[in-house]
């Protein structure tokens, strides 16, 4: 099993233990990320599941911006083995972004965070992934025009992975 392969495999366990022990899962993220010191992969993935396990939208914010500007060095080298190019990062990224800024009350940012999303989009596949954050798109992009800030369940990370 590759270094990357390890990774994924046990932010799988973190992320399955999150849906039932938030605080439990929050702690070992953030121990997986202190020790991480491999490419900025690990970082950028771990911040972005830590995001998803944050009591407030700061943050959460927070562990959002760290992960976009891990991934903003993150080389198709190191995704590779987990089965994508770097750039396919960026939508799901920017729609986090673009929700939390929206859940804030902070609407031009949200505004160009979903812009973001969107011109990046290009590079998800037709399958359940590309679908999934399409569909996380579309509602972010719906409450932000509502201007609604109630928080709704949009981040892919906490749902089902393709």
């Amino acid at each position: 099993m590759t270094e990357t392969q390890s990774l994924l495999g046990k932010l799988a366990d973190v992320v399955s233990l999150g849906r039932t022990d938030r605080v439990t899962a929050r702690l070992k993220l953030e121990a997986f990320f202190s020790e991480a010191e491999r490419g900025p992969f690990a970082p950028c993935t771990i911040a972005h599941y830590l995001a998803d396990l944050q009591d407030s939208t700061e943050d959460e914010l927070e562990w959002d911006l760290r992960a976009l500007a891990a991934a903003d060095v993150v080389t198709d080298e190191e995704t590779v083995e987990a089965g994508f190019k770097a750039e396919a990062l960026m939508p799901s990224l920017h729609v986090n972004l673009a929700d939390d800024y929206r859940r804030l009350a902070r609407f031009d940012d949200a505004e160009r965070h979903l812009t973001a999303a969107r011109l990046t989009a290009g590079v998800l596949g037709d399958d359940a992934y590309g679908d999934l954050i399409r569909d996380v798109l579309t509602r972010v992009g719906e409450a932000i025009a509502a201007r609604d800030t109630s928080r709704m369940e949009t981040n892919p990370s906490t749902q089902a992975q393709g």
